[in-house]
């Protein structure tokens, strides 16, 4: 990889989190003024910042393997830098819902930031995964399917990392399912939605992961080169309709909001979907539609940003429209940002070829 697309590509997630935390500061400041619309706004868009470090961290993690710039120090600061991120955001999550208690919008955007710790931990763990990454391209040219790699994760380690955003699913899979069954007001709806929806994309994560760790153990096998770019698209597709459904049945204007970010969440998993199925595309063979894979996230981060801009037109007439909008710039920044790390991936695979 050229040097200097690999500072791009390395700059692009810190470039986007940049944007993500001086908007949500700029809405925030407004909500002092204007309403509680822009706290809710201002606080998801900031915590957004820890999935764009998250992301950083990935593609630093494979981008200095691929130019022969990795050491123990980057092997744990990155990885480390992801999770201290992630268990900030976490507990920011719990401060802020804690305060909103008496504070239905303190309530409603501390169970999201939480949830979008939730995401963080996940991708964290997809750095930590990728601290082997230069054995996939190795195992897929040099070794026969189901002989050991010497060099891959223990056991132990393996089944670890896997574990990391299976457990970060249950926990903002039960922690929605509680908001909505524990009470009827808008917050929990609101909160309880979006909490689930946020469940969806860490568990597209897992797939992620299961992916790397499998081709870095050489364990995986023909039979799953799509399958689990399969259940990631499901995953996705799951929380867009689910978010359409909402909009169809709305009874309350609070409930426009959830609608649109579960679309935003499942978009954000298609997103996810290049880089598993990338992964797959080039196990052992040659693909050359590859090549178009990362794509796929710029087209995500399209929609985004093309469903905010009918928000923002749509917010003149309806207030209830504002929350929406604004996170689903914040989702485009997301979606962006993973096509660096699509496209760090589709040259480190490459070689493979």
């Amino acid at each position: 990889m050229n040097y200097y697309i690999s500072v791009l590509f390395r700059a692009i997630p810190l470039l986007m989190g940049a944007i993500c935390l001086g908007y949500g500061f700029y809405v925030k400041d407004l909500g002092q003024a204007m309403g509680s619309d822009f706290v809710v706004a201002g606080h998801v868009l900031i915590y957004l910042t820890a999935i764009c470090i998250a992301l950083f961290t990935t593609a630093a993690t494979i981008i200095r393997q691929l130019i022969n710039k990795y050491n123990n120090f980057y092997k744990w600061a990155l990885p480390t830098l992801g999770y201290l991120s992630g268990i900030f955001t976490i507990v920011s999550g719990i401060v802020l819902w804690q305060i909103g208690i008496s504070n239905p919008p303190y309530f409603v955007s501390g169970n999201v930031v939480f949830g979008l710790g939730l995401i963080t931990c996940c991708v964290s763990t997809v750095a930590t995964a990728s601290t082997k990454f230069m054995l996939i391209p190795k195992n897929s040219s040099s070794l026969k399917e189901g002989e050991k790699q010497e060099e891959a994760f223990k056991e132990s380690t393996a089944k670890t990392l896997i574990a990391v955003p299976v457990i970060c699913t249950l926990i903002g899979f039960i922690r929605g399912v509680y908001l909505l069954f524990s009470s009827t007001t808008n917050d929990h709806f609101v909160a309880g939605h979006v909490l689930v929806g946020i469940s969806l994309v860490c568990a597209s994560l897992i797939m992620l992961v299961v992916s790397i760790v499998k081709q870095i153990q050489n364990t995986f096998t023909d039979k799953e080169r799509y399958k689990w770019a399969i259940g990631v698209f499901i995953l996705g597709t799951i929380d867009i309709l689910w978010g359409i459904a909402i909009l169809i049945i709305a009874k309350n204007p609070a409930w426009i909001a959830p609608g649109y970010v579960l679309i935003g969440l499942g978009i954000v998993c298609y997103s996810i979907l290049s880089k598993v199925l990338l992964l797959g595309m080039v196990w052992r063979k040659s693909n050359p539609l590859s090549k178009r894979v990362p794509l796929i996230p710029v087209f995500t981060a399209l929609t985004c940003l093309f469903i905010g801009a009918f928000l923002f037109e749509a917010e003149i007439f309806n207030i209830s429209y504002f929350i929406p909008a604004r996170v689903m710039i914040g989702l485009g920044a997301i979606c962006f940002t993973l096509f660096s790390i699509v496209s760090i991936l589709e040259s480190g695979t490459s070689k493979s070829e």
